[in-house]
C-alpha cells in the first residue's frame, strides 16, 4: 500500500513538473513574441519619424527654405546616428551648407555690409578675411569691377580653414569649428605628406605643374595638377586637382593633396589666402 502511494504521489509530481514546464515555455514564449512585436514598433515609429524628416527637408529645400532643409537634415543625424542612410543625409547637408552660403540667404555667420566710397570686391574680401569669389556668389554679382555705392552686400565673416586626415583621406572645410563640407582626396605615398598647421600661401587658376624636367603648361596632357591650386606654406606641397580622379581615396601623390576637379574649384571659391590648414596622421 505505501508503496502504491509512493508510486501514485511521483506521478502526480511528475504531471505538475511537466506542466510547470509547458506553463514557462508558453510564458516565454508570450513574453518574446511581445519583445519582437514591441521592437518591431519602435523600428516602424524610427523609420517613420526619420522618413517625415527626411521628406520635410526635401520639400524645404524644394521651396527655397534652405535653412529649413539643413535643420531638418541636422535632426536626422542627431536623432538618427545609425540610420543606414547616414552617409546619404551627411552628403545632402553638406551640399545644403554650400547652398546656404553661396545664397543671399542671412545667416549667423554672415553680416550686412553697405559698400562705402573706394571699396572694391577684393579689399571688401581682405577686410573680412573671404574671398571675392564668395561675395559675388552670394550677392549675385556679374562684374567684379562694378560695387555700386550704398549697396548692401552679405559677407562671410566667420574664419574659414582646412583639416585634412592621412588616415581618411578627407579634407574638411570648417567655417569657425562647425563642419561645411568633406572631401575624398589623395594624399602621399608612403604617408609623405607632411603634418603641421600651415597657411595658404597663393591660389592659381590652371598652375603650370613645375618638375625637375622643366615647366609643363595647364595646357597639357601631362600636366596632372588639374583646374585649380592652392600652394602652402611648405615648399613643394599644396592643394589641387587631378587628372587622376580614381586616385582619390589612396595614400599615392608624392606629397601634394589631390581633389576632384569641381571640388577643389568649389573649395577654391571659399577659401581665402592666409586661411589656416591642418594636416594629420
Amino acid at each position: 500500500m505505501n508503496k502504491r502511494i509512493l508510486l501514485y504521489a511521483g506521478i502526480i509530481l511528475g504531471i505538475l513538473a511537466i506542466t510547470l514546464i509547458v506553463f514557462k515555455y508558453i510564458h516565454a514564449g508570450k513574453v518574446e513574441k511581445s519583445l519582437k512585436m514591441e521592437n518591431a514598433a519602435k523600428i516602424k515609429k524610427t523609420f517613420s519619424e526619420e522618413k517625415e524628416l527626411y521628406d520635410l527637408a526635401v520639400r524645404s529645400s524644394k521651396s527655397g527654405d534652405l535653412l529649413g532643409s539643413r535643420n531638418a537634415y541636422q535632426k536626422i543625424i542627431e536623432k538618427f546616428p545609425g540610420s543606414a542612410n547616414i552617409r546619404k543625409i551627411q552628403s545632402a547637408l553638406e551640399d545644403t551648407n554650400i547652398l546656404i552660403m553661396t545664397s543671399s540667404i542671412p545667416t549667423s555667420d554672415s553680416i550686412s555690409y553697405e559698400v562705402q566710397k573706394g571699396d572694391t570686391l577684393s579689399k571688401i574680401a581682405r577686410k573680412f578675411s573671404t574671398t571675392q569669389d564668395l561675395i559675388m556668389k552670394s550677392n549675385n554679382l556679374k562684374n567684379p569691377e562694378i560695387v555700386p555705392l550704398g549697396r548692401k552686400l552679405k559677407i562671410h565673416n566667420e574664419k574659414m580653414s582646412i583639416a585634412v586626415d592621412k588616415s581618411m583621406n578627407i579634407l574638411t572645410l570648417k567655417s569657425k569649428e562647425r563642419i561645411v563640407k568633406t572631401y575624398k582626396v589623395a594624399t602621399g605615398i608612403n604617408n609623405c605628406t607632411p603634418v603641421g598647421s600651415f597657411k595658404v600661401i597663393n591660389k592659381i587658376i590652371d598652375p603650370p605643374w613645375y618638375t625637375t624636367g622643366g615647366v609643363i603648361p595647364p595646357d597639357s596632357p601631362k600636366n596632372i595638377l588639374g583646374s585649380r591650386s592652392l600652394g602652402l606654406s611648405v615648399k613643394g606641397y599644396g592643394i589641387h586637382g587631378t587628372t587622376e580622379p580614381e586616385s582619390l581615396g589612396n595614400q599615392v601623390t608624392s606629397g601634394c593633396i589631390r581633389m576632384k576637379n569641381s571640388e577643389v574649384e568649389e573649395l577654391y571659391s571659399l577659401i581665402p589666402e592666409g586661411a589656416e590648414v591642418v594636416i594629420v596622421d
